[in-house]
């Protein structure tokens, strides 16, 4: 029978589309229950490969007879190797091309909406970590908000949309995943923009993200606001786009709120996040929709693969709104947090500018699932 490779974006599709999949993980259990790939029709059986190595007739009536399957390992090679076993049993399978480490770094874009006088929005979808980001295109010019290192994708992006990127935001400093806007910029000759409370210790020069900043984005004029919300970090701010769209960063998001707590300042910082909440986001229009920079679980996407929800309706769903008892929010968001993200002291210390780890290394760091949110 055939072994074919089915890469992340073949993935992408079939979680957008809801399809059936059933994965074989053969990386270690370990491995498997921190993270793994995620999609609401998908069935899971992980085998170590090691258990493998003698064949894999012990596990064949365990495989389905009427879904595709797709082996997952790290990094391709196991996968590849248990995917020749089964099809020499007689089952057609397929093994994910680039591993564990390719579903990590796949971005896939969406376009989130229309704005006006021509203008679109677009939501790059890191499916495999639950990063999001986003590219705000009008008349021949580009703004990108929180991007993630593949810096290629968004540049040839801008470039299939005929667009010359010109600003460049970052929410806040990001402890969870490498930002890829400095080197954007530097490739672009485009403003990069970075909240100054963020930024006391970067080594590289940066515009300062202040709350009201105006921004406007091509000759139609589309305009992004900065909104001063402090709470995840001390210099959070997030953006009201076209006076349709709220983007939180790592303040808000569809089914929680942001944790305090990854600069060591949880106690300092919790009275700040519940004010952005409760206050400053109050003060705004019900119908802005909410884009945050994560998401946590498959089924905060929607059925085009986008992320975001009216702010009115979060007011309404969302328990992280509706604490009105002071300390049981502080204890909400300061006890009992999932663990902190994956080598996020040396993710912070990348994005400050104070160290340059290669390629590798960089991917090894942002393993793993995003963090970001108070479960």
């Amino acid at each position: 029978m055939t072994v074919k490779a089915m890469n992340a974006k073949e993935v992408t599709q079939k979680v957008f589309n809801n399809e059936d999949l059933f994965i074989l993980d053969v990386r270690n259990e370990d491995s498997f229950q921190d993270w793994k790939i995620e999609g609401r029709n998908f069935d899971y059986l992980n085998i170590p490969y090691f258990d493998l190595l003698d064949g894999v007739e012990e596990i064949m009536d365990k495989l389905p007879k009427d879904k595709d399957i797709l082996v997952v390992c790290a990094k391709e090679g196991s996968s590849v190797m248990v995917a020749e076993m089964i099809s020499d049993e007689g089952v057609d399978v397929s093994y994910l091309e680039g591993g564990m480490k390719a579903w990590s770094e796949h971005l896939e874009p969406v376009k989130v909406g229309d704005l006006k006088d021509g203008g679109e929005l677009y939501q790059f979808v890191r499916i495999g970590k639950g990063c999001l980001s986003y590219m705000v295109v009008s008349n021949g010019e580009a703004a990108i908000i929180d991007s993630t290192r593949m810096a290629d994708i968004y540049t040839e992006f801008a470039q299939s949309v005929n667009a010359r990127i010109t600003h460049v935001f970052d929410t806040h400093l990001h402890a969870d995943h490498i930002s890829g806007g400095r080197i954007i910029a530097e490739d672009t000759g485009a403003t990069y923009w970075l909240p100054p409370k963020d930024a006391e210790e970067v080594t590289f020069q940066y515009a300062a993200l202040e709350d009201g900043n105006e921004v406007t984005i091509g000759n139609t004029k589309i305009n992004i606001h900065a909104l001063y919300s402090p709470g995840h970090t001390i210099g959070s701010t997030s953006f009201v786009v076209d006076e349709q769209y709220l983007m939180t960063g790592d303040i808000l998001f569809i089914d929680s709120i942001g944790r305090p707590d990854l600069a060591g300042l949880a106690e300092d910082w919790v009275g700040d996040l519940r004010e952005t909440l409760y206050t400053r986001y109050k003060e705004l229009s019900n119908d802005l929709i909410v884009l945050p920079a994560h998401f946590m679980v498959i089924d905060e996407l929607n059925e085009d693969g986008t992320v975001s929800e009216k702010l009115g309706v979060l007011y309404a769903q969302n328990h992280g709104l509706n604490i009105n008892d002071e300390s049981e929010f502080r204890s909400l968001v300061t006890e009992n947090l999932p663990p902190q993200p994956n080598a996020y002291q040396e993710i912070r210390k990348t994005n400050m500018g104070k160290i340059t780890p290669d390629r590798d290394q960089q991917r090894e760091m942002e393993i793993g699932p995003n963090r970001c949110a108070v479960r």
